[in-house]
C-alpha cells in the first residue's frame, strides 16, 4: 500500500531525512518512532504531498506522490500534530465543510458525516463549538476529518500528544479499531504508544532508519541472550547452585529478597532456547516453593535507547 525508497529531504546544508526506505502492507498499523526532530514529520509531509522530497521515491496506493499527487491526496487522510480545525465552527458543520472540500457527492456527505461522528464517538459534542471542546475531543474531530472521505491510508502525526491518560487510551483504541479497513502510519516519540498500537515499528534517528521490525523481533535481534525471572522460596545458595546446573543456563543472579528464604532470581539462558520447564522441574524436585516464573526481555524503550545511542556513537 505504501512504498518508500531512499527518500531524502534537504534544507540547504541540513539533511532532515536521509535515504529512508520502508513499506507498509494493506491494513497494517506501522509505528514511526523517533525522538523529536528525528525526521518523522518531514517524512509524513512528503507522503501526504504537503512538501516535495529532494531525492528518492514514494508511492501510496500505487500512485507516485510527485507525479500523481492529486490521486494520492484522494486516498490519504492526514491528521497533523496540530489538528487542522476551525475553532469558531461547530463540530458537525465543520465536518460537513470538510466533506465538501473533499468533493464528496451530495448524496454521500450526510452519510459519511454521520459515520465518522459515530466511529469517533463525538455525537454528544457535534453541535458544540470546537474551540470549547477538550483536547481529547478536538483530536477526535481531527481524526473524523481525516476519515471523512473513507481513505485507504491514514497518516497520523503524534495523535495522542497532549492528551491525558484516559484520552490516550480512548484514541489508541479508536486507532486500533480502524486497522484492516485502513492502512495506518502513526508517528510518536511515546514508546508505550507504539508497542501497544502498532504491528511493526520503524525507528528513525537523525533522519535515518536505524531499525525496522516487530517489537518482538527487535527484542530477539538485539538481546544476545534471553532472561527468565524467578521467585523461589528456598535456601539461596542451594537454589543458585541448582539453577546453574540446569542445561541451557548461562548465569544466575539474585535480584532482591522478601524474607529470609524468599528471593528473586534473574536467570540468563542461551538465545532462542526456552528452558522454563527444566527450571521449574529443578525447583519442584527440591520441594522448594516456586512463586513466580516468567520470561523477560528488553522493553521497547530499552531497544530505542540502545539503537539511538549506537547511532550517536557511530
Amino acid at each position: 500500500m505504501i512504498q518508500v525508497k531512499e527518500l531524502t529531504k534537504k534544507y540547504g546544508d541540513f539533511t532532515a531525512v536521509e535515504n529512508v526506505s520502508f513499506e507498509v502492507e494493506k491494513g497494517e498499523i506501522l509505528g514511526f518512532l523517533g525522538p523529536n526532530a528525528a525526521g518523522k514529520t518531514t517524512t509524513m509531509r512528503i507522503l501526504t504531498c504537503f512538501m516535495p522530497a529532494t531525492a528518492g521515491t514514494a508511492k501510496v496506493a500505487g500512485f507516485d506522490v510527485f507525479d500523481d499527487s492529486i490521486e494520492v491526496r484522494k486516498r490519504v487522510g492526514y491528521l497533523p500534530e496540530n489538528a487542522p480545525l476551525y475553532l469558531d465552527m461547530r463540530a458537525k458543520p465543520y465536518l460537513e465543510f470538510v466533506a465538501r472540500l473533499k468533493d464528496l457527492p451530495g448524496r454521500d456527505r450526510a452519510k459519511r458525516v454521520k459515520h465518522v461522528i459515530d466511529v469517533c464517538a463525538i455525537g454528544d459534542v457535534q453541535n458544540k463549538i470546537i474551540g470549547q471542546l477538550s483536547k481529547g475531543y478536538r483530536q477526535r474531530v481531527g481524526l473524523a476529518q481525516a476519515l471523512i472521505h473513507d481513505p485507504d491510508v491514514l497518516i497520523l502525526d503524534e495523535p495522542t500528544n497532549g492528551l491525558d491518560p484516559k484520552q490516550i487510551i480512548e484514541v489508541r483504541n479508536l486507532i486500533k479499531s480502524l486497522a484492516g479497513d485502513h492502512t495506518i502510519i502513526l508517528s510518536s516519540h511515546i514508546l508505550p504508544e507504539v508497542s501497544m498500537t502498532c504491528q511493526r515499528v520503524v525507528i528513525i534517528n537523525k533522519g535515518k532508519v536505524v531499525a525496522m521490525d516487530t517489537p518482538t523481533n527487535l527484542n530477539t535481534k538485539l538481546q544476545g541472550s534471553q532472561s527468565v525471572s524467578m521467585q523461589i522460596q528456598g535456601p539461596v545458595k542451594e537454589v543458585m547452585g541448582t539453577l546453574k546446573e540446569v542445561e541451557g543456563v548461562v548465569s544466575v543472579k539474585t535480584r532482591n529478597s522478601e524474607g529470609e528464604s524468599l528471593w528473586s532470581y534473574d536467570v540468563e539462558t542461551n538465545p532462542g532456547e526456552d528452558i522454563r520447564a527444566r527450571l521449574s522441574s529443578a525447583v519442584v524436585n527440591k520441594s522448594w516453593g516456586l512463586m513466580e516464573l516468567s520470561r523477560s526481555g528488553m522493553s521497547l524503550e530499552e531497544i530505542f535507547l540502545q539503537l539511538t545511542t549506537e547511532e550517536e556513537d557511530g
